[in-house]
């Protein structure tokens, strides 16, 4: 016998979120499940900050024996000025999701969002083909950039995207080249024909937001639809295209695989993305 302790490591690694506001963010419950999961001593905290707070908390968090966090709204675009650090996919979608603190303080800043989006597509329709036909995209924000970039890097050959404001898609178009085909708002269902994904990239659909109103009639029952909204589970506009004939794809699975990467480089093992997660974030 022996009265010797379990050994602790030294440093009890510490990651989380930051946004403002916080409070309905998911991401903690994900994290904690993995945490227990693999047996980690480690924390995942939201952490509510504002605007004017940005720089300095960055700063201090390293400190105070972070490791990394997550960035949501509205600060996905300002920490890349912050950062020590950029990868081209978040320089390329102009908003980082992820950040690594690095044992010398300096930070690192990427973006899996796409990432997050393409696996959500492969594990929940595993046959899903990127060169199979046009992609349609409704939204032209900070999500439907990333969506954007990873279609296109995946091998869609012709995106095809609509945003209430146009000038917000024609800048996506000036910046990701002439495999974008902007459509007007008002024509945003003309878009659909022919198009083998659709994706919206937009908030509309989600509790407490308008709904998205596009006609589906052009809409092939071949299509692939996915929405990034997960609150509801099965949007409005997924209900509508499923009653088509279409396979549909949730939201939730963008928000469990993006994660997956932060929380390997944080606490040093690769998560799994599966039903039992599903159910712990969805309590």
């Amino acid at each position: 016998m022996t009265d010797e302790q379990p050994s602790r490591p030294a440093h009890v690694p510490l990651a989380g979120v930051i946004g403002m506001p916080i409070a309905h963010s998911r991401s903690p419950r994900l994290h904690g499940h993995w945490l227990r999961r693999h047996g980690i001593a480690g924390y995942y905290i939201p952490m509510p900050v504002m605007p004017e707070h940005l720089a300095e908390v960055l700063r201090a968090l390293p400190r105070l024996g972070f490791v990394g966090v997550n960035v949501t709204i509205p600060h996905k675009e300002a920490v890349l000025t912050l950062a020590d650090a950029v990868t081209d996919r978040a320089a390329l979608i102009g908003a980082a999701n992820t950040l690594i603190f690095r044992p010398d303080g300096k930070i690192h800043a990427d973006n899996t969002d796409g990432y997050g989006f393409i696996a959500n597509l492969r594990q929940n329709a595993p046959d899903w083909q990127a060169d199979a036909g046009p992609a349609a995209v409704i939204g032209a924000g900070g999500a439907a950039r990333a969506v954007v970039a990873s279609l296109l890097d995946s091998g869609v050959k012709e995106l095809r995207i609509t945003n209430r404001t146009r000038i917000r898609s024609e800048q996506i178009k000036a910046e990701f080249g002439a495999r974008l085909v902007v459509y007007d708002w008002a024509q945003a269902g003309n878009m659909l024909e022919g198009a083998a994904t659709v994706v919206n990239a937009t908030s509309l659909g989600m509790e407490g937001k308008q709904p998205l109103r596009l006609p589906l009639d052009a809409l092939s029952p071949d299509a692939l639809v996915t929405d990034l909204v997960y609150t509801p589970l099965m949007t409005p506009f997924l209900l509508d295209a499923q009653a088509r004939g279409c396979r549909v794809v949730d939201g939730l699975g963008m928000l469990l695989h993006q994660a997956a990467p932060g929380f390997e480089r944080w606490f040093g093992r690769r998560p799994e993305v599966d039903d039992d997660l599903r159910r712990a974030v969805l309590e």
